[in-house]
Formats: C-alpha cells, sequence, structure tokens
C-alpha cells in the first residue's frame, strides 16, 4: 500500500462524469484530486499551478501535446471508450502511462490511478492490441525491418519485444529467467539507444519495426 497521497488532476468535459470522478477519488483514502478541468487550456493551467502526481484525462479532448508539455512529471492516465479511434496513436506518442475503460469498474480505476503514480504501467496484453490496432488504423503503417533496431542487441530486442505484448518488468523477467533489475536495466538501454521517452513509445517501436505482430501479440 502507498504511504503518500496521490495528487489526481481530472480532466473530462462531462460535468456529472467528472464530478461523479471527483467524488470518487477522494474518497479512496491515498488519492486526493487536486484540480478539475473541461478544456485542455484550464487543465495545463492546473497542472502546472497545481502538481497533480497523475492528469486522469479524457482522450477525446483536444489539446493533448499542450497538456502533455504541462504535465512536467506528471502521468497521464487515459480514460476511453475505445470509439475514437483517431486519438488513440495520438495519446500513444505523447507517452500516456495507461488507458483506462470508462466503464471500468471504480476499484479498477483506483488501482490504475496508483500503479502509474507508482510509475508502472497500465497496458494489459489484450488492451495493447486494441490500442496499437487502433495506433495502425490512424494511419501509421508498420515500417518493418530494423527501423533503427541494429544498435540493440539480441536481448534487448527481446526485451522489447515482450514490451511490446504488453508484458510488465515482473512478467518479462519471469519469461526470460531473469531478475527484474535486470529487464529494467535492458529496458533502460533500449529507450537510451531508441531515443524514446515512455514505455508507450516502446510499444510504438515494437509494432512499427515488425517484432510484434497486432495479430499475434500477448
Amino acid at each position: 500500500m502507498r504511504d503518500v497521497v496521490t495528487r489526481v488532476l481530472v480532466v473530462d468535459d462531462q460535468p456529472l462524469f467528472r464530478a461523479g470522478l471527483v467524488a470518487l477519488l477522494n474518497a479512496a483514502p491515498d488519492l486526493t484530486v487536486v484540480g478539475e478541468a473541461a478544456d485542455a487550456g484550464t487543465a495545463c493551467e492546473l497542472a502546472e499551478s497545481a502538481r497533480p502526481d497523475v492528469i486522469l484525462l479524457d482522450i477525446r479532448l483536444p489539446g493533448l501535446t499542450a497538456l502533455k508539455s504541462a504535465a512536467g512529471s506528471a502521468r497521464v492516465l487515459v480514460l476511453t471508450t475505445f470509439d475514437l479511434d483517431e486519438y488513440v496513436h495520438e495519446a500513444l506518442r505523447l507517452g500516456a502511462a495507461g488507458f483506462v475503460l470508462k466503464e471500468s469498474e471504480p476499484a479498477r480505476l483506483i488501482a490504475a490511478i496508483s500503479a502509474v503514480a507508482s510509475g508502472e504501467m497500465q497496458f494489459s496484453p489484450t488492451v495493447m492490441r486494441r490500442l496499437v490496432a487502433a495506433y495502425l488504423r490512424g494511419g501509421t503503417a508498420a515500417r518493418g525491418g530494423d527501423a533503427g533496431l541494429e544498435e540493440l542487441t539480441d536481448r534487448e530486442r527481446e526485451v522489447l519485444r515482450l514490451v511490446g505484448t504488453g508484458l510488465t518488468n515482473t512478467a518479462i523477467a519471469a519469461r526470460l529467467t531473469v531478475t527484474e533489475g535486470t529487464v529494467k536495466t535492458h529496458l533502460n538501454r533500449v529507450m537510451t539507444k531508441l531515443r524514446l521517452t515512455s514505455r508507450a513509445q516502446a510499444v510504438v517501436m515494437a509494432y512499427e519495426s515488425g517484432l510484434v505482430i497486432p495479430q499475434l501479440a500477448g
């Protein structure tokens, strides 16, 4: 259990839904809402002044690039219904820390917020397949070939491939029979060599390079 309170900024343009989120999160013992916004402009201002740990963001809102810039060290957790695929690839490119379905159970949402605040990602294999399929439909076809991966070692490529299937570091460590710290070291080297800034971008690279094929992921 986390021994600190996670500060959350809620961004959604539906007043009733947003109010429900705020009430739910404030009732959780380890969470507190430090601001709420109905648009990206207000969210940017609050992100800079309230300094949230996590920004809970409706994927449908425009201005994601500006909000990501204003977010600083805050982690972005995206709310989605998966019926607006044109926004998904943008969120992936911006390095969203995870995606949560709007119809998720309250406990699932609270757990996701706490997880991303702790530095984890919230991409299950099933969700990952849907996200990347939407990303590819958004107009970015897989490049195939090395796609800049020639600098990686065989083990680094394998770690990148497993990250692309949505596995956590713990699961990858078990799969490769190594420590979780070793997995983190390999992944950090991958991200440095490929100039990636988030795990989400590493996932996109795994698909674009052909290391992972959407139909076969997981």
